[in-house]
């Protein structure tokens, strides 16, 4: 990674992004011009992260927790900052959205990676790559990213299966989800989650599409499928409520941005 860089650049606090009052919603995706940066926080350092599809780099910078925000500055929590700015659209490296993800992701692994994992000193950035290593033993560390299954369920009716976690805000429903384990493929992740959390059978899982999804490390691979059996039991731990919903009766759903809206949308609107 480079630093000094000239243009533009995210700045992020934990897990919020960091921009002048002047800046309105819509926009936020752009980075703040640098002589603003500079003015406000002189001694913050910018790095630029390389990009994915299009090349050149993403500068970003990364604010130290205790730090105050002086007067005219903002912070909008990053994964709301997404629904305001993806609308109905799937995030991708290419797009604004995905440069945001990207910047967000890259922030938190450098700081969660300031030391080796193996011998305890402190990592270097390596010179023209995306990674980590220590001078020490020379073990590399590279961004984390966890796969994870997101899948849209839908019954002989028509019907689309909405669940509520009890980490949701309360009233939003959204779909089944969970992480990939060791030694498991995709699909048989989305039929052991489905199992798990609400006591279903599927069967007909058909990929659809997939989202960087960096809260914390996560890539979403998103998959429909059709209910093969079993009634609805919420395991109670992470899953409050589940129903089978009807697209003119439908709850609070996920905002707009998230693959998990990508998907039920495409339902609502007949695709699937």
């Amino acid at each position: 990674m480079y630093t000094n860089v000239s243009q533009g650049a995210y700045l992020f606090q934990g897990n919020t992004l960091v921009l002048p009052d002047s800046i309105p919603d819509p926009r936020i995706y752009e980075p703040v011009p640098r002589d603003r940066i500079q003015d406000s926080f002189g001694d913050v350092e910018i790095l630029a992260i390389p990009g994915v599809y299009k090349g050149g780099y993403i500068p970003c910078a990364d604010l130290t927790p205790d730090r105050a925000l002086p007067p005219g500055w903002r912070g909008i929590n990053t994964r709301r900052a997404l629904s305001l700015i993806a609308a109905d659209a799937v995030a991708d490296g290419s797009g604004p959205a995905g440069r945001l993800l990207r910047a967000y992701h890259i922030v938190q692994w450098r700081r969660e990676s300031v030391f080796c994992g193996s011998c305890g000193s402190r990592n270097e950035d390596k010179p023209h790559e995306l990674a980590r290593i220590c001078p020490v033993c020379s073990r590399h560390e590279y961004p984390r990213i966890s796969p994870a299954i997101i899948v849209l369920i839908i019954n002989n009716r028509g019907k689309a299966l909405l669940a509520h976690n009890k980490n949701f805000t309360p009233g939003v429903y959204s779909l089944i989800a969970g992480f990939n384990e060791a030694g498991e493929t995709l699909e048989a992740t989305v039929v052991r989650e489905v199992r798990e959390e609400v006591g279903l059978e599927v069967g007909h899982i058909r990929y659809m599409t997939s989202q960087p999804w960096p809260f914390p490390n996560s890539l979403m691979l998103g998959f429909i499928a059709r209910h093969a059996g079993g009634a609805i039991k919420v395991d109670g731990v992470e899953i409050e409520d589940a129903r089978w919903f009807d697209r003119d009766r439908l709850p609070d759903l996920p905002g707009k941005g998230s693959v998990s809206r990508y998907l039920i949308n495409l339902w609502i609107g007949g695709a699937l």
